[in-house]
């Protein structure tokens, strides 16, 4: 939530939006895949959802963060 009011200081209200959306279906493709493998490898979701390690590390910790994993 913080980052989405950093991000409110700099984008316009219509970019947010839109980056909000894509990142809750790309949460939900995180959490699907999850599932599907029974693998929270970082490496293993970079690579099945073509994300970076680092994109990936971030969708694990925030998803466990808020409760999702």
């Amino acid at each position: 939530m913080a980052q989405s009011r950093q991000l409110s200081a700099v984008a316009a209200p219509e970019v947010l939006v839109l980056f909000e959306s894509w990142l809750e279906e790309l949460e939900s493709e995180v959490i699907a895949f999850i599932k599907k493998t029974n693998s929270l490898d970082p490496m293993d979701l970079a690579e099945g959802l073509g994300l970076s390690r680092s994109g990936a590390d971030f969708l694990v910790t925030k998803l466990k963060r808020e409760g999702l994993l």
